[in-house]
């Protein structure tokens, strides 16, 4: 921030709160650390109500008591709702100085999940505001809005839909490769260039859109660009070892490599998730519901290690001789355990004994129950994420009917 003194007073309805400069600068709300970004009053009231130069103090007409809240998370970590306060009202508040339903404790939650959830309401976080650009800078993020969001203009959905036509290529020809009938010479030069063509196509979208970021550490972290990245970059490491190794016998344990290499390429799958509904909401489920995901695989690892042990104990440890030997180790019955678990039942290997049929039974009725604990929190947080995605989506098509129609 150019201006002001180095004391800094918020004044949040009618109460105040005073920071120094810096520590302002590293409060974890985007919109406070974003006043350091302006230099001009004009941008200040872009980004705050009010502003009185000779008092260094920023007005702001929003609820005191959920800012103090807030300001009780900065300093001890822990984000619960104001009492008797809706937790609606409370999250839009969040949203409002930067945070997300996420820095919420669990409980807490729960509780918005659920309220979200009873009066069909989404939230969106404000769009980040942007001081005036240069010509350039407004170059740079009209061409970075074609890139990163498919439905921001026709020239972006254009992109996209041919973005998505290299992708559907790529793995067609990356499952007919694998045909006897498509390993002949020509037809694998043929599969070849057109392998390289795709592979250049996805590469110069992937400078494209690294060089227009806004923030390039940003961009490198990115779930989506890291699977661009491992699509891309196992083509030219296993293009540069055929070169290098050609057809030499004492490197021919390369070609496992390579195939693996080659294989990889099935991330490009993933890829879709930028234009599809579907993958987007699978994607936000599993971040958000990482908790519930981690505790679904806890119940099944303790459930396989208690019953996996007495399965083994009951069908071999008993007669080591006549034992059933598909248990004869521990680990072996961990599978018998999971397929059963899962209520899959391929039938390979099963109990022969009384004892572990009964056990058995008990290991169906146990996965049912624990697997079923955590779904139903998924599922709704999974309807939650459709909607709020689907809004979102919504808003976007309207811009761009808007933008046809001008």
């Amino acid at each position: 921030m150019k201006f002001g003194n180095s004391l800094c007073t918020l004044n949040v309805g009618g109460r105040r709160f005073s920071f120094s400069a810096e520590l302002m600068k590293r409060l974890p709300l985007s919109r406070l650390s974003r006043l350091h970004r302006c230099v001009s009053e004009s941008e200040l009231l872009e980004l705050c109500d009010d502003y009185d130069r000779d008092r260094n103090e920023f007005f702001f007409d929003r609820h005191s008591e959920a800012f103090s809240f807030i300001m009780l998370y900065v300093q001890h970590g822990k984000l619960r709702f104001v009492p008797h306060m809706c937790e609606l009202s409370f999250y839009n508040e969040m949203l409002y100085w930067g945070l997300e339903s996420s820095d919420l404790q669990p409980c807490c939650q729960r509780r918005l999940d659920d309220r979200m959830s009873d009066c069909f309401v989404h939230f969106f976080p404000e769009e980040e505001f942007r001081c005036p650009e240069e010509p350039q800078s407004r170059w740079l993020e009209t061409i970075r809005r074609t890139f990163e969001e498919p439905t921001s203009s026709l020239v972006a959905q254009v992109l996209a839909s041919v973005s998505m036509l290299f992708v559907i290529i790529s793995m067609v020809m990356l499952c007919a490769s694998t045909l006897p009938d498509w390993k002949t010479t020509e037809t694998l030069d043929q599969h070849r260039i057109i392998e390289a063509v795709c592979i250049g196509w996805f590469t110069a979208e992937c400078i494209v859109r690294f060089l227009v970021s806004r923030d390039k550490c940003e961009f490198v972290r990115c779930p989506l660009n890291i699977i661009d990245l491992l699509a891309i970059t196992p083509y030219y490491v296993s293009v540069t070892m055929t070169i290098l190794t050609g057809e030499n016998s004492q490197l021919q344990r390369a070609g496992v490599t390579l195939r693996v290499l080659r294989i990889m390429r099935i991330f490009w799958v993933i890829k879709l998730a930028r234009h599809f509904l579907g993958l987007q909401t699978l994607g936000l489920t599993l971040r958000r519901c990482y908790r519930e995901m981690m505790m679904l695989l806890i119940f099944i690892c303790v459930a396989m290690a208690i019953f996996s042990a007495l399965a083994q104990l009951l069908e071999h440890g008993l007669d080591l001789e006549t034992g059933n030997q598909d248990y004869a180790s521990i680990p072996a019955a961990c599978w018998w355990v999971i397929i059963s678990m899962t209520t899959v039942g391929y039938g390979d290997m099963y109990p022969v004994t009384v004892a572990g049929r009964v056990l058995g039974g008990l290991c169906v009725v146990s996965g049912i129950v624990l697997l079923a604990l955590p779904i139903t929190f998924i599922y709704h947080s999974f309807i939650q994420c459709y909607h709020e995605l689907k809004v979102r989506s919504a808003r976007c098509t309207h811009s761009l009917s808007a933008e046809f129609i001008n």
